[in-house]
């Protein structure tokens, strides 16, 4: 006889499967000395040259150029198998919905995650039902500028995009785009920065009121995300400046969020660690971030620590927790402390990427911060629940939309330093396995809204 427990799985399985994509490879997140690339690069030394004053750049005026889900039973799904995925991209919006007016609300903290909905658009639904069932609020999504403008200056490709912020749309979320990776033609940064306030200026005017916030850029403290060059933040606040007003002139709501840095004591040719980073750019904006952001980024992995241990801990405890701050989910607080510091008291952090592993491979760089640390599926979500707590707590009103990885890009393996990251295994869309984070986080996020009973978690 069937039980009540494999019962309740496969009913919620059936249910969602009628609802997508695996997006580009992911932005991964650091490890104990920098933050591996797809394609990792050599691993930096942990210990930091001390900052130097970096001149104010000279910038140059840019050109101005009804949910709907589908229902669920009241439980989480069944076990999955690795799927073998085929791409099926949608057609263009050519009328899209007329955008709505005034900034987006943003509790402190706000939930949001990660998710990959570029390829499939019936994953991409099957996503954003299970995130706005659990509570979610905010969904994350790469916009790959190479993906969009490939084909030359100007030659741009928005079928994917309207089908995205649709989609977003329909399910009552609201949507951060990251953009970066330049297309070929337009040149590494910083030599690309026109071409990049063209195509935001673009994407700003076609999505106004439909965008909620955009990203510019990802980890230019990694010489890997800087055009093989030293990092550098006078540079990077240059782009920004000009990617601002480029944004504002086609949307003024739109908010305007710094790259998230990675955590790294390596510096200086192939990364910079990420406080001196902050330090030198606000140097390069002459200590007044009006006219940059609105809202200053961060990525806040936790590593081998539970969320509440300070960077102090972490710093003094190397067998244990590494041996420097940024090893600490609450180095968080020292970027705060360098907004403070100049001036930005009054603007707020958002959390583009946190998170733990559960990565048990014995020969990855990610195994002493993962099960190498005790870091298990129920541990993890723990820690991510706890997380969400300690920022209500300890970080409003400042806290702003904390976003977790990730919603699994379909095409993950366990061979991936991804899968295991993610909050549900990657699953076909009659295949479905929830993890214990996103069941714990569902049941959360449902309280603190004040929202019925998570329909994913088990029967009482």
């Amino acid at each position: 006889m069937m039980s009540k427990k494999f019962a309740w799985l496969l009913a919620a399985a059936l249910a969602l499967s009628a609802c997508g994509p695996a997006a580009p490879a992911a932005t991964p997140t650091p490890t104990k000395t920098l933050t591996p690339a797809v394609q990792p690069t050599e691993a930096p030394i942990d210990t930091p040259a001390p900052p130097t004053d970096t001149p104010v750049p000279t910038i140059e005026e840019p050109p101005t150029a009804t949910a709907t889900t589908i229902p669920a039973t009241d439980t989480p799904a069944a076990e999955a198998t690795q799927p073998v995925a085929t791409d099926t991209p949608v057609a263009a919006a050519t009328n899209p919905p007329q955008p709505s007016s005034g900034f987006a609300s943003m509790r402190s903290p706000d939930f949001g995650a990660q998710a990959f909905l570029w390829w499939r658009g019936e994953i991409a639904d099957r996503d954003l039902t299970l995130m706005k069932n659990s509570g979610f609020q905010w969904v994350k999504q790469w916009f790959a500028w190479d993906d969009i403008e490939a084909a030359g200056k100007g030659q741009y490709d928005w079928s994917i995009p309207d089908r995205i912020v649709q989609q977003t749309e329909e399910h009552g979320l609201k949507l951060l785009v990251r953009v970066d990776r330049e297309p070929a033609w337009a040149g590494p940064p910083p030599q690309n920065t026109q071409h990049l306030v063209d195509f935001l200026n673009a994407l700003a005017t076609r999505y106004k009121g439909r965008i909620d916030a955009i990203q510019i850029w990802n980890e230019p403290n990694l010489a890997r995300e800087w055009g093989n060059q030293p990092p550098n933040p006078a540079q990077y606040a240059q782009m920004l400046r000009a990617s601002y007003q480029a944004i504002k002139s086609a949307d003024p709501n739109m908010i305007v969020i710094t790259a998230g840095m990675a955590p790294t004591g390596t510096c200086c040719d192939v990364a910079m660690p990420d406080d001196r980073f902050y330090r030198e750019m606000y140097q390069a904006m002459g200590g007044n971030s009006d006219g940059y952001f609105d809202m200053l980024g961060v990525h806040g992995a936790g590593f081998a620590a539970p969320p509440e241990i300070s960077p102090d801990e972490t710093a003094a405890n190397k067998p244990l927790y590494g041996g420097e701050r940024f090893f600490a989910f609450r180095h968080i607080e020292d970027i705060r402390q360098i907004m403070v510091e100049n001036g930005d008291a009054d603007k707020r952090v958002v959390v583009l990427e946190f998170g733990w592993t559960t990565d048990d491979r014995p020969e990855s760089p990610y195994y002493w911060h993962g099960a190498g640390a005790g870091i298990d599926e129920a541990t993890k979500a723990d820690y991510l629940r706890r997380a969400y707590e300690y920022a209500k707590n300890n970080w409003q009103p400042w806290i702003g939309l904390m976003s977790l990885i990730y919603m699994p890009d379909i095409d993950w393996t366990p061979n991936d330093e991804q899968y295991y990251w993610s909050i549900m295994a990657p699953s076909q869309i009659d295949q479905l396995q929830l993890k214990n984070s996103i069941v714990v986080l569902c049941a959360y996020f449902n309280e603190q809204l004040g929202l019925p009973r998570c329909q994913y978690a088990p029967p009482e």
